[in-house]
């Protein structure tokens, strides 16, 4: 069983298991022809989270946000485990260990997932730390030039 989202407003349960009433044809790579109730679409996949799940479909010209969940997503979701929740994060910690060479944030400024947050120099290659997750940077642990070891918190989030 799965269960789509489109634009945040309209849910669909799918069952696999049950025969659908369409015909999908790949055309080409992310783009596919799909005939349905005797009517033709074209739907072109413009952009794919892999991690969230979200898709944006382009169908007949109209874009769609469509957010899939499987069985365990839904499982998860019905004892309170949301993926979205566990993925929730208080500290940013070093991935290795190394030298910091610029700290991109300062307490107060609110981060986005991706967004980079400090720079760690280790194998005399400079490595862009990103933000994990979204949240208000609370403290900052370490300072331009100190040496952190690995998992070390660097920043801690609220």
């Amino acid at each position: 069983m799965y269960k789509a989202t489109v634009n945040k407003d309209q849910e669909y349960q799918i069952n696999p298991k049950e025969e659908q009433d369409w015909c999908v044809q790949e055309v080409k790579k992310d783009s596919y022809h799909i005939i349905k109730d005797f009517k033709s679409y074209n739907a072109e996949v413009v952009e794919a989270d892999l991690e969230s799940k979200v898709l944006k479909i382009k169908v007949n010209g109209n874009v769609y946000e469509v957010a899939v969940k499987d069985k365990m997503d839904l499982l998860l979701e019905s004892l309170g485990m949301d993926a979205q929740l566990s993925s929730k994060v208080n500290e940013i910690k070093a991935p290795m260990p190394g030298l910091v060479l610029d700290v991109k944030v300062a307490v107060g400024d609110e981060i986005q997932k991706g967004d980079p947050v400090l720079v760690l120099e280790a194998m005399k290659m400079e490595n862009m730390i990103k933000a994990p997750g979204e949240g208000t940077v609370q403290a900052i642990e370490i300072k331009q030039g100190d040496a952190v070891e690995k998992n070390e918190v660097l920043i801690r989030l609220s």
